[in-house]
């Protein structure tokens, strides 16, 4: 006699592909200015550091160049935060202008799912412009 099976096919891909799908998530058009303040010498500062590291990088950069990332370390056992300045723009829409992440008892994917549930959500969806462009149209600028 068999027991039927009752499991997943294949297992998760783990935190780091969880983190990997966060970051693809992330985008920067609703920040003006992201601020880490962490102190080095606290006993958990690791995964704010990773979130330092990760938001970081050139690619998410590159979903708005006019956002500023500061860093600020201190030495006062302070607990690290992540304050992130709401853009004018989407300000106007929301009730606040800044958004504050106590990142002292959370994971780097709780801080990133956090960061995409209240920052990337305020991003302006891009709008796709199609233009039409006929056969003749496309004759005449070719001609050209």
């Amino acid at each position: 006699m068999s027991i039927p099976y009752s499991g997943t096919i294949r297992r998760s891909g783990g935190v780091v592909s969880a983190i990997g799908k966060q970051l693809r998530a992330v985008n920067l058009k609703a920040a003006k200015r992201i601020t880490v303040k962490f102190d080095p010498f606290s006993d958990n500062v690791k995964h704010t550091r990773n979130f330092l590291h990760y938001i970081s990088s050139q690619k998410i950069n590159f979903t708005n160049p006019n956002c500023s990332l500061k860093t600020v370390v201190v030495c006062d056992r302070s607990e690290p935060t992540i304050d992130v300045l709401i853009a004018p723009s989407v300000a106007e829409s929301t009730k606040f202008k800044n958004v504050t992440l106590k990142s002292g008892n959370l994971t780097c994917l709780e801080i990133l799912q956090l960061f995409n549930k209240h920052i990337s959500s305020l991003a302006p969806a891009e709008q796709v412009t199609t233009t039409v462009q006929t056969k003749l149209v496309k004759k005449k600028s070719k001609k050209k």
